[in-house]
């Protein structure tokens, strides 16, 4: 089935559907990875996010449930310029089209994602419509209507609903609390994988109830959208500052930024790798 990509300007991208059926929206990013392509689509920070992959082959090591950054993937569109028709590696237990199709992922192929990534580079991102099924005009008009990411708190939709405790192999080194701003399980497991005993929290949690757990240290996590209206958690980062190690990564670095009396403003084009 013929499928498209159209963005908000109301440019057009043609192109094969090989996900689940249907229409969704978002704001169109690229991702230059070469690999990792059901991490970045189960990866919390692309909520609201249609992605675009730079790599021109896609799925050829197929899916495992291993690989899963979360339950489900937050991405809502996915989009290739070749799909693999065959997975071949000794993990996989489906292919990367199968595995769209049941997590209810719309994802096109045989899109032109060089001249898509350089209409984003040239005029930035932008809200979008992916789809199959339906009219050009009928995409242009939802991806005109579509969302926009700023002065939207995104970490309400990938939180965690409560507290959970992940704890290493081996000797507990240290207690890190890690608010869940959409955190990445691997990000998790590298904590872990150093010894250390990770208090998951949800991104409300407020600065007493996470220093009554009496950490060696705060992780702010990675998470989508716009770090200005997380207020919550820019306010609790403030009432941590001179208590407790912090360190932020992704979105957890922009809150600590705000935190401290910074100002955040969006790029751009926001450019997302595996070497970031």
């Amino acid at each position: 089935m013929k499928g498209a990509v159209a963005l908000a300007d109301g440019t057009v991208f043609g192109g094969t559907a090989v996900g689940a059926p249907g229409v969704a929206t978002g704001e169109v990013v690229f991702n230059t990875a070469m690999t990792g392509y059901q991490e970045i689509a189960t990866d919390p920070s692309y909520a609201g996010q249609i992605v675009a992959m730079t790599a021109p082959h896609i799925g050829n090591y197929g899916t495992t449930g291993r690989d899963d950054q979360a339950d489900r993937p937050f991405c809502t569109g996915f989009v290739a310029r070749s799909m693999a028709r065959r997975d071949s590696s000794w993990r996989s237990v489906a292919s990367f089209g199968d595995w769209l199709r049941a997590t209810g992922t719309v994802a096109l192929t045989d899109v032109d994602t060089r001249r898509l990534t350089r209409h984003l580079r040239a005029h930035g991102a932008m809200p979008g419509a992916i789809g199959t099924d339906v009219s050009t005009a009928e995409l242009v008009d939802a991806a005109g209507s579509a969302e926009s990411m700023e002065g939207r708190d995104l970490t309400q939709i990938v939180t965690t609903s409560r507290p959970y405790l992940v704890s290493p192999r081996g000797e507990v080194r240290a207690r890190v609390v890690a608010i869940d701003f959409g955190v990445k399980r691997d990000i998790v497991a590298a904590l872990t994988d150093r010894g250390c005993e990770v208090h998951v929290v949800p991104a409300g949690t407020t600065a007493e109830a996470i220093l009554a757990l009496e950490p060696s240290g705060v992780f702010l996590s990675n998470g989508p959208g716009d770090p200005e209206p997380v207020t919550q958690g820019v306010a609790t980062v403030r009432a941590l500052l001179g208590k407790t190690p912090l360190m932020g990564i992704c979105l957890g670095h922009q809150i600590l930024g705000l935190a401290l009396g910074a100002r955040t403003y969006k790029l751009p084009f926001g450019h997302h790798g595996g070497n970031h």
